[in-house]
């Protein structure tokens, strides 16, 4: 039989998508780390009390952050899974996809602190 032609059930894949979430919080410790960092960022936005569109912008840029560190992730283990030994470029995709977290992180920060600092600001005077 196919893989296309396997019987569907229904929400199927929301199992398997709850699958993955746990193995990479489980397993992949930047995904710790950012998940951490996401925590402490909805803990400080409850604190300064941001306005709904700031939010929006905070969910945004952290699910932003968890999505490319979901897909590095993948596409690491898929490196590794078709070229286990090394390989130039088997490294540069890997680099590739990590520089894309990278980039995701930096524009978190620079996100955070664009909403944060005035907040801060407001809190001390």
């Amino acid at each position: 039989m196919a893989l296309k032609d396997k019987p569907k059930k229904k929400n199927i894949g929301f199992l398997y998508a709850k699958q993955g979430i746990v193995e990479i919080v489980k397993k992949e410790r930047n995904f710790q780390i950012h998940l951490f960092a996401g925590i402490i960022a909805v803990l400080f936005s409850f604190i300064v009390k941001l306005s709904y569109i700031e939010w929006a912008i905070i969910i945004l840029t952290m699910s932003s952050v968890f999505i490319t560190e979901m897909i590095n992730s993948a596409v690491e283990r898929i490196i590794d899974y078709v070229k286990p030994e090394y390989h130039i470029q088997a490294k540069i995709i890997k680099d590739v996809a990590a520089g894309a977290v990278l980039v995701s992180a930096l524009t978190a920060v620079i996100i955070g602190l664009i909403i944060f600092i005035p907040k801060i600001v407001e809190l001390v005077n």
